[in-house]
Parts: C-alpha cells; sequence; structure tokens
C-alpha cells in the first residue's frame, strides 16, 4: 500500500466521552473550564464547545452512567488537550482552577508548549496547554523537534497575568 499524510489544514474536530454524572461533568466542563453548552441532549448527553463551533467535546451517560472511572493501567484514552490562544488565557484558566482548590496531576514545559494536567471528575486525563510560535520550537541539528519535559513555572506563568 502506498503511502498517505492527511492534508495539513486536518483537525481533530471533538473528542466524546463516557462520563457515570453528566450534571458533574457540566460543573466541570462548563462552569469551571468556561465551555458553552450548545445541545443538551435529554438527560444522557450534552455538545459543548468554546466559541460556538457545534462541539469540541460531547458528553454522555449511555453505557456509563453511574459507573466508576476507567482503570488507569488498562486501555483507553490517556487525556483530552485542549488548546489556548495565548500563555495568558493559560494562565487565566490555571489561576481560576487553583483558586477553585481543583487539583492538578502536573505542570510541564515541553519546549513546543507549556500545559497543565488535571483529571475530570470521572479521571479522564485533561491537558490544558497553548502552543510556542513555531520559530521557538527548540530543534536537533538534523532539524526535527526537540521535545523535552521539564517542570513548568507556574509563578513565572501567573506573571503573564499582569504583563501587557
Amino acid at each position: 500500500m502506498e503511502a498517505y499524510k492527511l492534508p495539513a489544514q486536518t483537525r481533530i474536530g471533538h473528542v466524546h466521552l463516557k462520563v457515570a454524572d453528566l450534571n458533574r461533568s457540566l460543573e466541570f466542563y462548563r462552569d469551571l473550564l468556561g465551555f458553552e453548552v450548545t445541545l443538551i441532549y435529554g438527560s444522557q448527553a450534552a455538545f459543548i464547545s468554546a466559541g460556538g463551533y457545534h462541539h469540541h467535546i460531547g458528553l454522555n451517560t449511555w453505557h456509563s452512567k453511574g459507573l466508576p472511572p476507567a482503570p488507569k493501567d488498562g486501555v483507553g484514552l490517556y487525556h483530552t488537550a485542549i488548546l489556548y490562544p495565548t500563555r495568558k488565557d493559560l494562565a487565566i484558566i490555571y489561576d481560576r482552577l487553583r483558586r477553585a482548590y481543583y487539583p492538578f496531576t502536573g505542570a510541564s514545559d515541553h519546549g513546543v508548549s507549556e500545559a497543565i494536567y488535571l483529571d475530570d471528575p470521572d479521571g479522564n486525563g485533561v491537558e490544558l496547554y497553548w502552543d510556542r510560535p513555531r520559530e521557538l520550537w527548540p530543534t536537533k541539528d538534523n532539524g526535527s523537534i526537540d521535545m523535552f519535559t521539564k517542570p513548568l513555572d507556574l509563578d513565572n506563568l501567573l506573571e503573564s497575568l499582569i504583563e501587557e
């Protein structure tokens, strides 16, 4: 079979998550993270977005109502990554979450991006991040990307809230 590459404009359109409690998930994604509800499908599903798109995340209880989280040591979704447009936007959501005492699972500088990590109420991993401009991405001698994982300086991230 011949090699095939996706068109460069291809994007991940949305993720659909199985959740145990729809209202609890909406409290997290809508009320805490700030997603907008675009459609509620009875008591079983909700579709949420940023900026009016039909949906970036679907939440449903079709096969999971009242059930425990999936085991960490098994196959499945590792995390959903939510890309913020600027570093300041990432700082705003980080500050909002820390003021709400929401638990974090990590915070990393990857060279190409900066990210904070947490779990939603069902134990689904969530990465909140922003990408540095492409011209600032670290590269190896051969020109390939040189990603890494270092601790993110959260105090420095918060300083971006006062910089204008």
